[in-house]
């Protein structure tokens, strides 16, 4: 059997892909990386390979992706195909490096959950019946990882280096994926990796923002089934 390393985004746990593991794991070993151990994305991706088998697919979702782009980086002849989901091959804005630096300074003062509510998740989902269940979910998954992991995947996510060229050089096949209305990591973005990397395919989500595997669980479900197989 195959394994599948998954690794969640910034303040995420397993639960951001709990329909897809249900969905997938009859056919998949899958294995969800914890990146909440480090402040470099350098670091963070090494003790994820640390982890994993000697040779696996790796899916990354939002700072997940940019962790998987490093990984690749770092030893690309352990990664059978790659899946690179809402995120960003580009180093952080100076602009966004710079609204990084209250949030963390409230974090430290104890205010997480209002950075989480006023400032992150408004920014996370397409409109639809179940965005509250799933900012609920957001939050518990926040609140359960805490002020420290805040701290270093703030830090990881502004000192991270531009990963474009990393791309050029893949030769492993590639899902690139996002939500049609995702506000973070949007369309255009997905498009720039696709024509970066040569063996690769695009797929946009309908109605979904940031996070398709909540908001449309059914449909990635299927795309991710039917590419990894």
């Amino acid at each position: 059997m195959k394994t599948l390393v998954m690794i969640p985004g910034m303040m995420c746990d397993e639960r951001i892909f709990a329909p897809q593991i249900e969905g997938l794991s009859d056919s998949i070993r899958i294995i969800v990386a914890d990146i909440s151990g480090y402040s470099t994305v350098h670091e963070l991706a090494a003790e994820v390979l640390k982890k994993s088998p000697p040779k696996f697919d790796l899916l990354g979702h939002s700072m997940g992706g940019i962790v998987a782009m490093e990984m690749y980086s770092q030893e690309p002849n352990r990664i059978e195909k790659l899946v690179l989901m809402d995120t960003n091959p580009k180093a952080e804005l100076e602009e966004v490096k710079a609204m990084r630096d209250p949030q963390m300074k409230a974090a430290r003062e104890g205010k997480l959950v209002d950075v989480m509510r006023d400032e992150m998740k408004p920014n996370y989902l397409d409109a639809s019946d179940n965005r509250e269940s799933i900012l609920h979910t957001c939050m518990e998954m926040a609140k359960s990882m805490g002020t420290e992991v805040f701290m270093n995947q703030s830090k990881a996510l502004q000192t991270r280096e531009d990963q474009q060229s990393t791309l050029r050089l893949i030769d492993v096949p590639v899902l690139v994926i996002c939500g049609s209305n995702d506000k973070l990591c949007p369309v255009e973005r997905h498009e720039l990796m696709h024509s970066i990397i040569n063996h690769s395919e695009l797929k946009i989500i309908n109605n979904a923002g940031h996070m398709p595997t909540l908001e449309q669980p059914k449909e990635t479900t299927e795309v991710l089934k039917k590419w990894l197989n």
